[in-house]
């Protein structure tokens, strides 16, 4: 497996190696023992989640208020996605800044994405199948999130606005001026 750091102190791609012959391939898409070697602490997942969409679906951006806070392991199995990340942590010399990286099925990259930040994707291709591992368990009364369209982010989600598909609940979220984040940065030692 390949780390790559990304801007935002915490955040990582993984990209596993994939060996092929004529039968397809096979690829080792998790270790625990490699993770926790590059976070410098152990984690332990608790949940699998799953989703599929299509194009111009966005979820996001989401994030759960602690003591439910949630690190994520992000992949795609099938399609193309966007896939960004927000700093939400008081005193991070990064705070309100986005990463974003495609993820695909063609590229098989992966986003770890730590505590404290803010999470959403939008479907590239024309059908998605998204799947994450969180390490705390879903808990409805601390879910959160920030406007997708918060013009202090200014994300690019490459799709224009009038091909974008959002829930109820996503189209309600703040602008990130307006949230009192309850995440205090503390530099990651990755």
């Amino acid at each position: 497996m390949t780390f790559e750091d990304l801007a935002l102190d915490g955040l990582f791609t993984i990209t596993p190696k994939t060996f092929g012959d004529q039968r397809g391939y096979f690829s080792e898409t998790f270790r625990l023992d490699l993770l926790e070697s590059k976070l410098g602490h152990a984690i332990q997942f608790v949940q699998d989640n799953e989703s599929f969409s299509q194009k111009g679906v966005l979820r996001g951006l989401h994030y759960q208020a602690p003591p439910f806070a949630q690190a994520k392991l992000v992949r795609v199995i099938s399609g193309r996605v966007l896939d960004v990340a927000v700093d939400i942590r008081q005193g991070s010399p990064t705070f309100g800044m986005r990463a974003c990286v495609e993820l695909s099925s063609r590229n098989r990259k992966q986003l770890f994405i730590p505590r404290g930040f803010a999470h959403g994707f939008v479907v590239l291709s024309e059908q998605a199948l998204f799947q994450y591992k969180v390490d705390n368990y879903y808990a409805p009364d601390h879910d959160r999130g920030i406007a997708w369209n918060d013009p202090d982010l200014g994300i690019d989600w490459k799709l224009a606005p009038e091909q974008l598909h959002l829930s109820d609940k996503d189209l309600r979220h703040p602008f990130l001026k307006d949230i009192e984040s309850e995440f205090t940065y503390i530099e990651s030692t990755s």
